[in-house]
């Protein structure tokens, strides 16, 4: 009987699978309606640069039969072995060869050939068939357009709230959507809270928001925290992970470094809304504008997060070059959302990137007076030249941002340029010893051409390269990536490479017109962040309808909210502070919290002062999660099990998992244990009427149901009375933490309220936002 059950559950199960699938292919199959008029960005180029690029892209070297079918010049040119003979010859498809190639069944003729395994579908062999007909018109790549600010699409005038909702509206009613309905108060305050400072709203933010009736609550709720002092912190994480920052050199001696000062002065220009311009040419080139300060030239400590090494024997040019091509492939990952990185050994294969332009920009970054090696790691190097050193008292006068703890020497690593010019050359194959032709300061004219007469060639040229007008990607770019930080998903999802690989735009016309209108508006970020949570958009339930799993299951069309699990640091801050552990400082050296023992002894040299870990106490123990200590070959393991970046290098955007050591984390994790005891003994301690009730409130913020509420109740019943039958269990579980503790008194309740919140803790909506 047992196995004729499985059996059936299994049938069950699988005809779900099969409807699901089949129904998703269904949607599919909807899409592949022929357009009237075929688009050379939005329906040729993926295809050709899917298939066809590898063998007849940019790259010469790589090149077959001297074609190339990315530029409009190749693909029309005569076959080189047939001149007759043209790879596409506009209007006509019957005398393209490409056509001819693709819809051959000769096996020795076929295009792309049998042997690369790689196919084109029927739509996609008619859709190239239309475009020949219709004139075959190339187009620059969408990306390298200069964006201009399009016209409001038709929208429902009593849906939208601001502009950009227009652009999400059209393009829903194009896919056949309609909006969801408005998430509810509670869901919103929390999701707000979440994305602006990283916290959840204490319940007297829930209770004021609540009986808030007016028109503007949420618009005042939205701006309190933009000019909350958290803010800077919730927007600095992300730039973390791109700037590429830890604590630790990296390399296998892996020793302390001081760049801490650096990620404060992040937070700072985050809080006191620096325009993005400004952002960004400071890191670059902070030494380099008309009257530097202290705090630009702190600023280009951006470009000194890289690895260093410190291991003897190394060869020094060898790790200066490293050093430099990492700072060029950050640079085209950051700012520019390109993989330059590609064209390190050779042309790049699908975006129009040679070798000698990648060596172009790595000569802006080869201009810095520093070593492969500098010192040993036994000799405590926490800065290498170049260096500034930062006093007490221009901590008391200029950095007053910098959460300065001691009087040690402070020392941070920044950039600064050699007084004479060292030559840059083309490095054949990327070997940092075999050098190639020498090559001039210049940049991708496929972006924009650098004009020399217009800017100087140095970082500083550079940065003004990437906030001209004529700059094609620079803000979009950057409010792609806020716009993923909001929603989840960017308006171009590979946020890091919009070139010929990465997905086309969702929403072409909104990032157009959101990149402009940043630019029109002084790149102002927090009016930015403003503009998009004050959405109809963004202020959608995030419950899901069969329409939506039918027509769009991963949301690219924004029909509803996306839940989604906040990121690693934030899943401890949620933790801190609705138990009130929270330690709420900014800035300062980074903390090490609870750890396994053993973690960074099995996988050291043995050198320098972090072959151990030594815990930190006290309050550094409740800091939020952007604090914890990174040592880039043993990163925080709490932090890795939800997907955090060990910051080996550039990274824009974090994978998000779902696994079952994420359920073990947070079910035997010391900090979510003792935040469950101490919220326990708070509540306990001070009598409060509905204990399950407000710890309820507190960590998943808002009311619980009926039905939640008696459950965790008989839950709580269950817990103590076996802690009443077991006392010495019940303060054995209670001893966990170090925080002080009160489990002489009421204890068998305690541990009970405790295990209860634990549960809490456990519940997906916990770390998830609604």
């Amino acid at each position: 009987m047992n196995v004729k059950i499985k059996f059936v559950l299994l049938a069950f199960g699988l005809c779900l699978s099969i409807a699901v699938f089949e129904s998703c292919n269904s949607s599919e199959a909807a899409k592949t309606t022929i357009p009237d008029q075929v688009d050379f960005n939005f329906h040729i180029r993926p295809i050709l640069s899917d298939r066809c690029f590898k063998c007849h892209g940019p790259d010469a070297n790589t090149r077959e039969a001297d074609l190339r079918l990315d530029t409009p010049e190749g693909a029309f040119a005569a076959l080189k072995d047939s001149p007759d003979a043209h790879a596409i010859v506009a209007g006509k498809p019957e005398l393209s060869a490409v056509y001819q190639r693709i819809i051959t069944t000769d096996s020795t003729e076929m295009m792309p050939p049998v042997e690369s395994n790689l196919k084109l579908t029927k739509f996609e062999i008619d859709l190239i068939k239309k475009w020949i007909e219709q004139g075959a018109e190339y187009k620059p790549h969408w990306a390298f357009i200069v964006p201009e600010k399009p016209e409001l699409p038709k929208a429902d005038k009593d849906w939208v709230k601001n502009e950009l909702d227009y652009f999400v509206y059209a393009k829903m009613k194009e896919n056949g959507l309609s909006p969801s309905e408005q998430a509810s108060k509670e869901q919103l305050l929390k999701r707000v809270y979440l994305d602006l400072i990283g916290l959840p709203p204490s319940i007297e933010a829930q209770e004021s928001f609540l009986a808030d009736d007016s028109e503007d609550a949420f618009e005042k709720v939205v701006d309190e925290l933009l000019t909350n002092k958290h803010y800077g912190e919730r927007m600095a994480l992300p730039w973390l992970d791109v700037a590429r920052y830890a604590d630790s050199h990296g390399y296998q001696d892996d020793g302390l470094r001081t760049m801490w000062p650096w990620r404060d002065w992040v937070i700072h220009a985050y809080n006191e809304n620096y325009s993005y311009d400004k952002f960004l040419q400071w890191q670059l080139a902070g030494d380099l504008i008309d009257k530097p300060s202290k705090e630009s030239i702190l600023a280009t400590g951006f470009n000194r997060n890289h690895k260093i090494t410190q291991e003897g024997g190394v060869i020094d040019e060898e790790y200066r070059i490293e050093y430099v091509t990492d700072r060029v492939n950050t640079f085209g990952k950051s700012f520019l959302a390109l993989t330059f990185e590609c064209a390190h050994c050779h042309d790049h294969k699908y975006d129009p990137i040679s070798q000698k332009e990648y060596y172009s920009s790595f000569a802006f970054f080869n201009q810095v007076p520093e070593k492969g090696l500098v010192g040993d790691i036994s000799l405590g190097s926490l800065a290498d030249p170049p260096k500034m050193q930062i006093t007490n008292e221009e901590v008391d006068d200029i950095f007053k941002f910098i959460n300065k703890k001691d009087t040690v020497k402070l020392e941070v690593m920044v950039m600064e340029d050699q007084p004479k010019l060292r030559p840059t050359y083309l490095l054949e194959r990327g070997n940092y010893d075999a050098h190639g032709d020498e090559v001039p300061f210049g940049l991708p004219k496929s972006i924009m051409e650098f004009d020399t007469t217009k800017f100087a060639k140095n970082r500083l040229g550079l940065s003004e390269w990437l906030i001209d007008d004529g700059n094609p990607l620079t803000a979009r770019v950057y409010v792609n990536r806020i716009w993923q930080q909001i929603f989840g998903m960017g308006i171009v999802r590979t946020t890091g490479d919009f070139g010929m690989q990465g997905d086309l735009p969702s929403h072409p016309e909104l990032l157009d017109w959101l990149a402009v209108d940043f630019k029109e508006n002084g790149w102002n970020i927090k009016r930015l962040v403003k503009q998009i949570v004050m959405t109809a958009t963004y202020q959608q339930s995030s419950k899901v309808e069969k329409k939506h799993l039918q027509t769009d299951p991963t949301n690219i069309y924004l029909a509803r909210s996306s839940r989604e699990r906040v990121s690693a640091e934030l899943v401890k801050d949620i933790v801190l502070s609705s138990s009130g552990l929270l330690n709420d400082e900014i800035g300062g050296p980074s903390v090490k919290a609870y750890q396994p023992d053993g973690i960074w002894e099995g996988a050291t040299s043995g050198r320098g002062v972090l072959a151990k870990y030594v815990q930190d106490h006290g309050d550094d123990l409740y800091r939020r999660g952007m604090y914890v200590f990174i040592k880039r070959t043993v990163p925080p393991p709490s932090m890795l099990i939800f997907d955090s970046s060990n910051r080996d290098q550039c990274e824009v955007q974090r994978i998000t998992t779902n696994t079952p050591l994420q359920a073990l984390a947070m079910l035997n994790n010391p900090t979510v244990l003792e935040a469950a005891r101490v919220l326990s003994e708070k509540l306990v301690d001070e009598g409060a009427k509905d204990k399950l009730g407000t710890a309820f409130r507190m960590v998943l913020c808002r009311k619980g149901m009926k039905d939640e509420l008696e459950l965790l109740e008989e839950y709580f019943e269950e817990e103590l009375t076996f802690f009443k039958e077991n006392p010495e269990r019940a303060k054995e579980t209670l001893k966990v933490g170090e925080f002080k503790n009160n489990i002489d008194e009421n204890t068998a309740e305690k541990a009970a309220l405790m295990t209860c919140i634990q549960l809490i803790y456990n519940m997906e909506e916990a770390i998830t936002k609604v």
